[in-house]
């Protein structure tokens, strides 16, 4: 059925797993995903599928018992899971960044240690940069890690963490100035560690506390939460690679894996939007004739259509940027700042086309409107983009006069 968003170039295991993938969400997800939605249901049936197809371990490497396969392969998943819900990408999202952080910055223990388990997906992965005062200016981090012997002492608070009581492993950055002097720039006094965890809310390991779900007015079912660290003992063999300070480059390498994500989602929210708003174009009739007929609507379907073209292949763009092993952040902040924009201009003229019925809980429609806002926040806002590609951008063309 589908005409847009295509992907020239994909070798035939690629497309093997977009066709098992694709067939997953539409009989397995889209049928219930609004129902759950509307519970706020933590999805363990469709999670427990994907695990069951390998998706966990997609990007692992195969020593490590994954299937190996490119951040296109992944990216390209995602969209076509943000397609049946958004919230399934997430828990997804979070757990990919964390094993892509550990198989590029992570000790050779490290790796061996968790990447197996994670690809089997019986480790869930979380990650955590933000505080509740910190918007989207990581350097005032405050949350912090002294050295006691052969163990770091933690505290804080964190804040907005995907996975954060289903997961049992979380990548938590914090300021640690054990090595580096006063006057050391915030970004080389941070430190990533890794942290076990049980799955659950409450007091989960000494020290540590996932007080609850954060309410949220969409991007439900996936559970997003505050993190509390009042003593917290961690090994100074789980800080990430072995050394500190490193953290900050660590998460940002992570981040720009995150950002593709976020293009990719939303890529299959505008998808999925404009195969609602087209299919319903040709249902309803106004003035004796299908409203798909009239041509202020025709122009509607168009320029969703066109934006998400356009959204698509700059998002396939990063992706194979970072497969190349470039720098990628101009690539994924375009992206990411151009899928989200386009996103949420797909969805509200997909919600105009369904009239008064778009505001109704029966029509899915109405998910996919409280979901797509969360697009224009998530690893960075609109603004945030601009100013990492302004900044890329005056690097490549400086002026030399």
């Amino acid at each position: 059925m589908a005409r847009l968003a295509q992907t020239a170039g994909l070798t035939d295991v690629q497309q093997e797993i977009l066709s098992t993938v694709r067939d997953f969400v539409d009989k397995e997800i889209i049928p219930v995903a609004t129902e759950l939605e509307h519970r706020d249901e933590y999805p363990q049936q469709i999670v427990d599928g994907l695990k069951e197809l390998g998706l966990f371990g997609l990007m692992i490497p195969e020593e490590y018992g994954g299937l190996g396969e490119s951040l296109l392969t992944y990216a390209l998943c995602v969209e076509e899971i943000a397609r049946g819900w958004m919230s399934v990408s997430g828990i997804i999202n979070t757990h990919f960044i964390v094993a892509y952080m550990l198989k590029q910055h992570g000790t050779q223990e490290q790796k061996d240690h968790f990447l197996p388990r994670m690809a089997a997906g019986d480790i869930r992965g979380a990650f955590s940069m933000s505080e509740p005062g910190l918007g989207s200016d990581v350097s005032a981090i405050t949350s912090k890690a002294v050295r006691d012997g052969d163990e770091y002492v933690l505290n804080g608070q964190k804040m907005w963490l995907t996975n954060g009581g289903t997961s049992s492993l979380m990548a938590v950055l914090v300021r640690s100035d054990e090595g580096h002097p006063e006057g050391t720039a915030p970004h080389k006094s941070m430190t990533t560690f890794l942290i076990e965890k049980e799955p659950g809310f409450g007091e989960v390991r000494p020290g540590l506390t996932i007080p609850g779900k954060i309410e949220k007015m969409g991007y439900k079912g996936v559970d997003t939460t505050e993190l509390i660290m009042d003593g917290l003992r961690v090994p100074a063999d789980r800080v990430l690679g072995g050394v500190t300070g490193r953290g900050f480059y660590q998460m940002m390498d992570g981040v720009e894996v995150g950002r593709v994500n976020v293009a990719a989602r939303g890529c299959g929210v505008a998808q999925r939007a404009f195969e609602l708003g087209v299919q319903y174009a040709q249902q309803r009739h106004t003035f004796g004739k299908p409203i798909a007929q009239h041509q202020a609507i025709q122009f509607k379907l168009a320029e969703m259509a066109t934006k998400v073209e356009a959204a698509h292949a700059m998002m396939v763009n990063a992706a194979r940027k970072k497969d190349s092993g470039e720098r990628n952040d101009l690539e994924a902040g375009m992206a990411k700042y151009l899928a989200s924009e386009y996103c949420k201009e797909v969805v509200e003229d997909a919600f105009r086309i369904h009239g008064g019925y778009g505001f109704s809980k029966e029509y899915e429609i109405e998910r996919l409107y409280r979901e797509a806002p969360m697009l224009l926040i998530g690893e960075g806002t609109a603004e945030i983009q601009k100013m990492i590609i302004g900044r890329r951008l005056l690097e490549e063309y400086r002026f030399q006069g």
